[in-house]
């Protein structure tokens, strides 16, 4: 693989020296869905795939840009004085919005560089393509420039690059997740104060597998909006009712069975319900891992998603399809969606003896059920963003 990518980018630069190689990995969070922006805990994991860079200095300001995901687009060029968004520049923008944000932040970025990426993430599937992305150029950023910056910082300066310059309303896990990633490990991330622990996550015999739904998420910016308002109008009505919180994720599931009386919007219940309860799962999800007890994290996981379905709403017909299909599979430890919803991927762990049947059998009910071809993903949980060495 990176003597392919190496080879390719001496051809498309018409380059003959060394180069420097990159990778930044995809995320899958295993449980703590829509609790980030509610204040709560998320437990996501780097993976083993992701986006790899192939770089090499130059010595003057200009940046070029190619990627063997969009050949089709060509070489993107700009300078470092002059970097503004262009819908023309496609998947060009993530890299120039985070070398904006170092500049704008006090960083002084001023040599350009070729780069050829290559991901190996599927987009728009949930897994974070773009944060992957924009952590890679952020790593080659701190390494070609000597930058004096943390990854926590970087991982923070990435969120802003896609908030202001390309301007989706993401919350801080896939950013920090994919920065902060620790082979074999979970991070426990409060959302609210940025605190983390890291949980060895030891799945004795099994495996995580994502399945990837096919299903262009249409509806979820809409929704993903509608269900953030439905939130902050149940905390406004507890706080208007002597809770003072800032968030959900503040309350423990006594506290709110105590005061949620006061909710008398139906579907505001219901959304403060998820945000409260997903948020007590994950902590007890990561206190099962901690025991060994994978049996009841996979139960947690099935909870998840009928809290998901039920509660929040966020499903939708072809995920409720392929997750039902893995709860009847042999060797299903636990399966439920990942990501923002109406689409995007899955996550199961399944018995590792098992894996080959679980796809054949889900991948074919999920293919009769809605007509879609899943995808299947065997993952290993790997480390975070980082210069692989040069070449």
């Amino acid at each position: 693989m990176i003597e392919k990518l190496v080879a390719e980018f001496k051809k498309v630069y018409n380059y003959n020296g060394n180069v420097d190689i990159f990778f930044s990995p995809g995320r899958v969070n295993l449980i703590g869905e829509h609790t980030d922006y509610n204040g709560g805990f998320v437990f996501p994991c780097a993976l083993d795939f992701g986006t790899y860079g192939v770089a090499v200095k130059r010595n003057d300001n200009k940046f070029r840009m190619y990627s063997m995901n969009f050949e089709n687009i060509g070489i993107k060029e700009f300078d470092c004085n002059n970097i503004v968004y262009d819908k023309n520049d496609n998947w060009v923008n993530y890299p120039k919005g985070v070398i904006k944000t170092f500049q704008d932040a006090g960083f002084n970025v001023n040599q350009g560089f070729d780069l050829l990426v290559l991901g190996t993430i599927p987009n728009g599937a949930g897994l974070s393509s773009s944060a992957s992305l924009e952590l890679l150029i952020s790593v080659i950023l701190k390494d070609f420039n000597n930058l004096d910056i943390d990854m926590i910082n970087m991982v923070k300066l990435s969120q802003i690059a896609e908030n202001k310059f390309i301007g989706v309303n993401c919350g801080i896990m896939d950013q920090f997740a994919i920065g902060m990633g620790k082979k074999d490990h979970a991070i426990l991330l409060d959302c609210n104060s940025l605190n983390y622990k890291y949980a060895p996550v030891s799945l004795k015999g099994a495996s995580i597998v994502i399945a990837n739904t096919n299903k262009k998420r249409g509806l979820a910016d809409s929704k993903y909006n509608e269900r953030r308002a439905s939130c902050e109008a149940a905390v406004k009505v507890l706080n208007e009712n002597g809770v003072n919180i800032k968030y959900l994720g503040e309350l423990s599931l006594e506290e709110f069975d105590k005061v949620k009386h006061f909710i008398k919007d139906e579907e505001q219940l219901k959304r403060a319900t998820h945000a409260v309860t997903e948020n007590q799962r994950t902590l007890e999800a990561v206190q099962k891992l901690n025991t060994g007890d994978v049996k009841a994290f996979g139960k947690l996981m099935n909870k998840s998603h009928i809290s998901l379905r039920d509660d929040y709403e966020v499903t939708g017909f072809e995920l409720d399809s392929l997750v039902e299909a893995a709860w009847k599979a042999p060797g299903v430890i636990g399966s439920r969606m990942t990501g923002a919803g109406f689409g995007g991927c899955t996550v199961s762990i399944v018995e590792d003896d098992k894996i080959d049947n679980f796809i054949e059998i889900v991948g074919k009910e999920y293919r009769d059920k809605t007509g879609l071809t899943a995808d299947f993903y065997v993952a290993k949980i790997g480390d975070g963003s980082r210069k692989l060495g040069e070449f």
